[in-house]
């Protein structure tokens, strides 16, 4: 690696402004960024991560920290000078109009960017942290590395990963079995995809049409995930079953991805990607790879969020 190479940073900050707001579902709001910098900014993966830093009250985005270290810089402010920040998945991006858009899970004023997001309006300021197109190298923060072989996709998860999952289904080719089961609050939160032919996408809402009463966070995308399994049936490719090291999602964070070059290349069946609140994930995690024996390296498990917990 080149000394050129250790200055340009992986990542890097982008101040931007709300372009525009689309409220999508009950649940869903859009945000469309833009800013005089997006020609540098870049996503290497449909599931990008990137981080949004919130103003603060009163003093907007002037605490935004400046420099190549900016997390160094932001620590070293005093907490009361820290923009929140809060990881969100990239949607869309649009360089040759400068433009990203971010869509935010609504739940009221219980966190920086549900509040934030409830009262954006065009022309608020915020800072993005991305990925920069200058840097010649990977900058990781994507984890949807599926074997090219794969006879079936499974994508899992809650609210906070549909905006990732549909980035990812949309970019499928057509003719790809796969089977999408996303767990949202109501009904209407059921958004359009363009999924290609081959995608068999279902919403599952936690609240009921009739209004009754709502189920358990989890319940139904555990059920959905345990009953899809069991129809694919011949196309798993079972490994024999291991003892999973136990993970306390209350004190660690729970994420196991495949290493790309260690993925199966061959009869590799089924390839998971589930992501969502880490203690539901967790028990998806036990059923796929102790109960039912697929193999671990066929598997990418990601704890989004710990409910009780606000950190990011």
């Amino acid at each position: 690696m080149t000394v050129e190479t250790l200055q340009v940073p992986a990542y890097r900050t982008f101040p931007v402004r709300v372009a525009r707001v689309q409220r999508l579902s009950p649940s869903f709001l859009r945000v469309t960024f833009t800013g005089p910098e997006m020609d540098a900014f870049a996503s290497n993966g449909f599931d990008q991560r990137i981080k949004v830093m919130l103003p603060l009250p009163g003093r907007g985005t002037l605490d935004c920290p400046a420099g190549d270290d900016w997390y160094g810089a932001w620590r070293a402010l005093p907490p009361e000078r820290r923009m929140p920040i809060r990881t969100y998945t990239i949607r869309a991006l649009r360089t040759e109009v400068g433009e990203v858009d971010v869509d935010f899970v609504l739940h009221g004023a219980t966190g920086p960017a549900s509040a934030w997001a409830e009262r954006a309006g065009v022309g608020d300021e915020v800072v993005l942290v991305a990925p920069n197109a200058s840097f010649p190298g990977p900058t990781g923060g994507f984890e949807w590395h599926p074997p090219a072989d794969a006879s079936c996709l499974l994508l899992a998860g809650d609210e906070t990963a549909v905006p990732a999952i549909c980035a990812i289904v949309e970019s499928l080719p057509g003719g790809q079995h796969a089977r999408v089961l996303l767990e949202v609050p109501t009904a209407a939160d059921a958004l359009d995809v363009a999924a290609p032919s081959g995608v068999r996408i279902s919403w599952l809402p936690r609240w009921p049409a009739d209004g009754t009463a709502a189920a358990p966070r989890g319940q139904l995308l555990a059920a959905a995930v345990a009953e899809t399994v069991h129809e694919l049936g011949d196309l798993l490719a079972p490994s024999p079953v291991v003892e999973l090291s136990d993970v306390d999602v209350d004190a660690e964070i729970l994420w196991e991805i495949p290493a790309v070059d260690a993925a199966p290349t061959a009869s590799s069946g089924v390839y998971a990607w589930l992501a969502g609140e880490a203690g539901v994930v967790k028990g998806l995690r036990r059923h796929l790879v102790q109960e039912v024996g697929i193999d671990r390296r066929s598997v990418a498990f990601m704890g989004y969020w710990r409910e009780g917990r606000g950190s990011d």
